[in-house]
């Protein structure tokens, strides 16, 4: 079988590790299969991916088109950027398709949701097309139009949670075959003993005193991310000996969609955190960056979609405290792999990271309990199993141009 992937960031962000992890599980699993990744843009996947051994093309997308977004923005300023953009589409979309076709690929797997849209266009008809959806689509009020509007192109949607396959249905309908398949980490990667982190060199504060209890988020600058309601738990919990991090950096060129390190600074000084919170730029190896904190902060303050960064915490055997919504809640019960917070609510956020760090021993059970469930229901290589069934499942009785079977929502 031959396999191509399309991703519309080369940056490592959440769907882009969820990619490398997917093709490494896969090569071992099917040897045979040929796999190749096109990245949209430029950026460090490309390396990632060729150390795999997977084949790699770059095909940046038009400036233009790329820096078009759907966060904070109205439905009319998404479509005037559209239409902005839309002369150098068809030549762009020529060259993929060459690409592609002489790639000749059995699948063509599509990650993000400008991939979608231009797989729909530039895919052989011969392959069969599956869409990664790594987010919610509801949303995005012109990107809903348009894949609907591609549907039927589609063989079959793979959504990261069952909250997303929920809305994905809503919004593609009844007829779209959708399957749910729960990201995967290397538990081997991500495990609560290996090399730990200098989280205050690499923040370029003093070293703590010793005893100093370490808290932390780690995730881009989306501005949904909730680092606003994390700085604002920090500055309100009293307890002395205690020092936050914010580890991650802008990831997206779409416009709008983050924050700078310059704004987060900002918000640290008008809360008067000083030291007792630093700064480290993004992680390349994040693992032991986890393994140097003492609790996981996720603060996202809408739904988030999965929450990679928890589930690779608790693979590294942290305590992890989660805002309580969306696809999250299938990673953690509150007191059981860790605790939930009420979404951007900084005195409840606050209150539980206080819990935590009054109880070593609840500490530690809650690690143990969350690395449990990354290694039995969570490791990389069930979820590619998990694909490969859908991949197989593709076969030629499947009309690459048709909406695909099914149309229930599965469960992997």
């Amino acid at each position: 079988m031959r396999i191509s992937f399309l991703s519309v960031s080369a940056g490592l962000g959440g769907a882009e590790r969820v990619l490398l992890d997917s093709i490494a599980a896969l090569r071992t699993r099917h040897a045979q299969w040929a796999l190749s990744v096109v990245c949209l843009a430029e950026g460090p996947l490309t390396a990632e991916v060729a150390a795999l051994g997977a084949d790699v093309c770059v095909l940046p997308m038009p400036p233009g088109f790329a820096a078009v977004g759907e966060s904070g923005g109205s439905a009319a300023a998404t479509l005037a950027a559209l239409a902005g953009s839309a002369s150098s589409l068809p030549s762009y979309t020529r060259r993929l398709r060459a690409h592609l076709s002489a790639w000749a690929p059995d699948i063509v797997h599509a990650n993000g949701l400008k991939a979608h849209v231009l797989a729909a266009w530039a895919s052989p008809r011969s392959a069969r097309l599956v869409w990664h959806v790594h987010d919610y689509v509801s949303t995005r009020r012109v990107s809903s139009v348009l894949l609907r509007r591609h549907a039927r192109r589609a063989a079959v949607v793979v959504a990261n949670s069952h909250d997303v396959a929920a809305d994905v249905r809503a919004v593609l309908g009844a007829q779209m075959r959708v399957e749910v398949v729960h990201n995967g980490v290397d538990t081997q990667r991500f495990h609560p003993t290996g090399h730990t982190s200098d989280l205050d060199a690499a923040a370029g504060l003093t070293a703590a005193p010793p005893g100093t209890r370490r808290v932390g988020l780690v995730a881009t600058y989306a501005r949904w991310k909730g680092h606003e309601t994390f700085l604002g738990a920090l500055a309100t919990i009293a307890a002395a000996g205690v020092r936050g991090y914010v580890v991650g950096g802008p990831m997206y060129e779409t416009s709008g969609s983050q924050l700078t390190r310059d704004e987060l600074q900002c918000i640290a000084d008008r809360l008067g955190l000083g030291d007792r919170v630093g700064f480290v730029p993004f992680q390349r190896d994040v693992a032991p960056v986890y393994r140097a904190l003492d609790v996981v902060v996720h603060a996202s303050t809408k739904r988030e979609p999965f929450g990679l960064s928890v589930l690779e915490a608790m693979a590294c055997g942290r305590p992890v405290i989660v805002s309580d919504a969306g696809g999250v809640r299938e990673l953690v019960t509150n007191g059981e792999q860790g605790l939930t917070h009420p979404p951007g609510d900084v005195n409840a956020l606050a209150a539980r990271i206080a819990s935590l760090l009054d109880s070593p021993a609840r500490c530690e059970r809650l690690g143990a309990s969350g690395r449990q469930t990354a290694v039995t229901l969570f490791n990389r290589a069930r979820s590619a199993a998990a694909l490969a069934d859908i991949y197989l499942s593709l076969g030629p009785a499947h009309a690459a141009a048709g909406a695909g079977s099914g149309g229930g929502v599965h469960a992997r």
